[in-house]
């Protein structure tokens, strides 16, 4: 069932068996994707280790780590009609890259997929699943699944072309929750984004991690969102949540502060969401609120 329609893209840094774990699962995918990896920087062998063991996986190799932006760089080598992105520790299961293409393929103003995620080794779903499920954001009668106010780029495939004009991943995001504010760029360009409960993707959460940087990266991103693109109400509806929510350490300290640094840049790119999608993200608020998956925590 050899699938030329889509290119898997996968960014790593310093964690080479759970790379190569992932890979070797891509590669006995019936579609056979391409498959790109960007090397961000890694000192562990990655690099080698790859091109030893999958000669075929087109590799880049920036020299430094690009955070998010190493799967831009990748996207740019892209010849399909649509890119599926995975991490490091994480892989499509058989038939869901078809699968989300078919859906592609038949709704032009789909813009991008959503995977159910079962996390490994026990294959039990994510949290994140049951927001993604009964997700409050109203779509058009012909949308093959529930509506969405963003995604997960661990899980979803995407249209090429959307994905280019809409700029990509913002490089000032580097990782943490940078998936919202491409989210509601592409759906202010006029794509629509959904979940597919029957398409599956594994995840098996790597242990090489600093979840305290990733905590720290995620409040600021999220504060940077808000303000780029939230009218001014919501925005500080958002921001004053966060400042009663998350953990009172160094880290959110450091968050606020760095989202605080960046103001001018802020103001200078703001650019507020036209008023259909801006609806979508305030019917997202609540379950925002009450997420189970969403907590600032490590």
């Amino acid at each position: 069932m050899n699938d030329p329609r889509t290119t898997v893209v996968v960014i790593t840094h310093n964690r080479c068996p759970e790379l190569l774990r992932t890979l070797d699962h891509l590669a006995r995918l019936p579609e056979q994707p391409e498959v790109i990896v960007t090397d961000n920087g890694s000192t562990d062998g990655t690099s080698a280790a790859v091109a030893r063991r999958h000669p075929r996986v087109r590799l880049l190799r920036p020299g430094r780590n690009l955070g998010a932006v190493g799967r831009n760089l990748a996207v740019r080598h892209v010849r399909t009609p649509y890119v599926a992105f995975c991490d490091d520790d994480s892989w499509w299961a058989p038939g869901a890259l078809s699968g989300a293409a078919d859906l592609l393929d038949r709704h032009a103003a789909l813009g991008s997929v959503t995977a159910r995620i079962l996390v490994e080794p026990d294959g039990t779903e994510d949290p994140i699943v049951e927001e993604l499920r009964n997700s409050p954001v109203p779509g058009p009668r012909w949308l093959p699944g529930p509506a969405l106010g963003s995604f997960l780029a661990a899980a979803t495939v995407l249209r090429t072309e959307a994905f280019r004009r809409a700029g990509g991943f913002n490089p000032r995001l580097w990782l943490g929750g940078e998936e919202e504010l491409l989210a509601a760029d592409l759906a202010a360009d006029g794509w629509w984004l959904t979940y597919a409960e029957d398409l599956t993707v594994h995840h098996h959460p790597s242990v090489v991690r600093d979840p305290t940087r990733r905590r720290r990266d995620g409040i600021r991103n999220t504060l940077w969102f808000t303000w780029l693109r939230r009218p001014l109400r919501p925005a500080l509806r958002r921001t004053l949540h966060l400042a009663r929510t998350v953990p009172r350490d160094t880290a959110s300290l450091l968050a606020f502060a760095e989202a605080a640094a960046a103001l001018p840049w802020v103001l200078r790119e703001r650019r507020v969401l036209p008023p259909e999608v801006e609806g979508r993200l305030r019917l997202l608020e609540d379950s925002q609120r009450r997420s189970k998956a969403r907590r600032y925590t490590g």
